[in-house]
Order: structure tokens, then sequence, then C-alpha cells
């Protein structure tokens, strides 16, 4: 018997107390802190947003709004629901909430587990803006058991997340040398062919979508429409969306059908210039630019390959303050079109580069196959473990046995 399930059955044979996030913490908001306030008030205290890369930072000012322990979590958007275990002297931004424990009985480290497989499951993804709010998160239940149980628990998963970072960094490295390789063998491939035609040329059509009226939810309830957003455009292949839309949206909005196995590029934003290519018919919002290819000139995966190889062409053509690109920019992209007076040669020719690109792909990218498969499988047994330990009984049920 562990350490653990000695403490367990010593303290809380009959199960454990459920409370109210509200009942144990206090919670708060952030306030607006633009990227020009902190370009203006630079410091060394770190300002936290709705983010999840570089664990939320999204820059540092000379002024903090916290000091402590705390929680934080994304409100708003597509990283909503994620929770934060923050110490030190810090800020947030209106797009992120804060929790502060006031019972002495829970300890913050061991809300941020129990919240951070809980939070997740009370978003509300209606609209198409996924949200968890204030009076949604008061309202999770959560554990208390025994100081003790709490501090072992805290323990254990503290050193299984250190042991499962530094086996998921090994594997990372890992794989980042494979696709260093792939993109090596990527480029050569693509760049034997100097006979070139722009994307103009070998399309057949170019479009870009729309999003419908946030405000009007018959837009977006029961929408069985995919309807596909620019940060799920991440040089992939996609068979499913996060969002829906409505018949009545496509009727109404500029959100209109594109055929199966366009090349979509993003043309806004952080995302511009990824691309990926839609394996279902769907919608996307005004941010995508999808190009249907012309089947007598180019393979549409083919095409995918040499847009992918030339993004740093593409981010070097974006301007504005956000950063964005148009179609024209997008749609004089040069592609390589091998063999060019020889239709059947050149198809095949294509169909050659296409299949040992896609071996080499398998090989670095599939989560099925090979790195990203372990490196999921240890992060499945560690969510499995965390799972376990964060479960407790009631102790209302144990009573009424």
């Amino acid at each position: 018997m562990s350490k653990l399930e000695q403490l367990i059955n010593e303290l809380c044979p009959n199960g454990v107390e459920y409370k109210a996030v509200e009942d144990v913490a206090t919670i708060t908001r952030g306030r607006v802190i633009s990227k020009g306030y902190i370009n203006n008030n630079q410091g060394d205290f770190p300002v936290y947003s709705s983010q999840t890369e570089n664990n939320g930072e999204l820059g540092c000012i000379s002024t903090y709004d916290f000091d402590g322990e705390y929680l934080t979590w994304t409100t708003d958007g597509a990283n909503a629901g994620s929770v934060f275990y923050r110490t030190g002297k810090f800020s947030i931004t209106n797009v992120c909430g804060l929790i502060k424990i006031s019972d002495t009985n829970i300890l913050t480290r061991f809300l941020y587990f129990v919240l951070y497989v809980e939070a997740k499951k009370h978003v509300n993804y209606g609209m198409g803006n996924p949200k968890l709010m204030s009076n949604v998160m008061a309202k999770i239940k959560v554990p208390l058991p025994p100081l003790p149980i709490q501090e072992d628990i805290v323990r254990i998963l503290d050193k299984f997340t250190e042991l499962t970072a530094e086996l998921t960094a090994e594997l990372t490295a890992e794989l980042t040398a494979r696709k260093q390789q792939y993109e090596y063998y990527r480029d050569d491939l693509l760049s034997k062919n100097t006979n070139k035609k722009s994307l103009k040329q070998i399309a057949l059509s170019s479009r870009s979508g729309g999003t419908p009226l946030k405000s009007n939810k018959y837009y977006y309830e029961n929408g069985i429409i995919p309807w596909l957003r620019t940060q799920e455009v991440v040089f992939n292949e996609i068979n499913k969306t996060d969002c829906f839309i409505t018949e009545l949206a496509v009727q109404e909005t500029s959100a209109k059908w594109i055929p199966a196995n366009c090349v979509i590029v993003a043309i806004s934003g952080a995302s511009a210039g990824r691309c990926a290519i839609n394996k279902i018919p769907l919608t996307t919002n005004q941010h995508c630019l999808a190009i249907e290819i012309n089947p007598e000139v180019a393979l549409y995966k083919y095409v995918f390959y040499c847009v992918c190889n030339q993004y740093d062409d593409l981010i070097a053509k974006k301007e504005g303050a956000r950063g964005d690109l148009n179609s024209s920019r997008i749609l004089g992209l040069e592609i390589p079109i091998p063999y060019p007076e020889d239709k059947a040669k050149s198809l095949a020719e294509q169909q050659r580069i296409v299949d040992t690109l896609d071996r080499f792909d398998k090989l670095c990218n599939d989560i099925s196959e090979g790195l990203p498969a372990e490196i999921e499988a240890r992060q499945k047994q560690y969510e499995y473990y965390r799972d376990k330990l964060l479960t407790f009984k009631k102790k209302e049920a144990a009573e009424n046995e």
C-alpha cells in the first residue's frame, strides 16, 4: 500500500467534501493592457494574456497588479479554460480571470491540478467564441481532501510533470531534427524545377469567406456546416473544424461553401502565411484564402507542399500593423512546374515528389507513428495517473450507503 493510500484510509475513508470554487477562493478579472501600453511601459513584471504560448506571457511592464500565489485562467477565445499557476509579481489582461485561495483547507497548487482538468469541461463553445466566464468558474465543484493528502498529491504530480517534461523535451528534440532533415529534402526536391507558374495561373478559383454576425444566434445554434478559422490552419490536412454554422448563415453571409482539396492560406495576423488542405467541403472566415487548383496543370498536394516550402517568402510579404497578406500577394507566389510541355509527365513527376514527401511527413508528423506517438503516449500516461489521483469519493455518497 502506498503512502497516499494509507493517508486516504486513515484521514478520509468515507470520502471527501466537495465545494464550489467560490466557497474556497475569491475570483476577479484582469484589466485592459494593450501591446502599446506594454511597449511604452517596459519593465521586469510579466503581463499574462489569453495565449498559451510562452506560458501566456504577453510582455513585461514596470508595475504589477498582483503579488503572491494565484491561479489564472483564460476566459475568452480558442484557449478558454486554460489554467495557469502563478507566483510573484505580475498583471493580467481583461481576457484572464484570477483565483486567490481564501480557505486554509486547500492548497493553491492542488487546486491548480484540479482545475487544469475540470475547467475545460465547463467551457461554452456556443456562438463561435469559446468562453469560461467568472460566474461559471465560481460554481465548479472541487474536492477537499485533508491537507496531508493534498500535499502528497502535489508532490507526486510535480515530480511526474517534471519527468514527463524532460522526456517530452528529449523526444521533441529528436523530432525537430527529423523535421529539419525532411525540410532539407523537401527544399531539394522542389528546387530542381525552374519552370514556374503563379498560383493564379494554376488556380480554377480563389475566394475568402466571412464571419457571420456573432450576435445572431440563428447563424450558429445547432449548426452542422464546418466553419474554418485561421488558428486551425497549421500546415495540415483538415478533416474537421472546431466551429459550425447554419445553412442560414451560408445563405445570408459571405461564408460560402468551398470544395474539398483546396489549398487554404491564412492571410491575417499571426497565422498569416500558414497553409492547409481541406479534406472535406467546408466554409471559412474572411481571413482564409481558399485556392482551387486546376488538376490539369498541378496536383493540389504538390502545390500545398510548394506553398509550405515558401512560407518565409510569404512572411516577407506581410504588411500593416497586424502583419496581413492579401490575395494578390498570395496568388502571385510562383510554383515550380516540372515538364510543363508534357502534362502526363509533369503530373507523374509531381506525384512522385508528393509520394516522397508524404512518406517523410508521415514519419515526422503522424500522431499514430514514431516519436509523436511516443510523446502522446507519455502525455496520456501522465493524464491517466493525474486523473486517478484527483478522483475522490464524495462523502455524502459514502454516508448514504
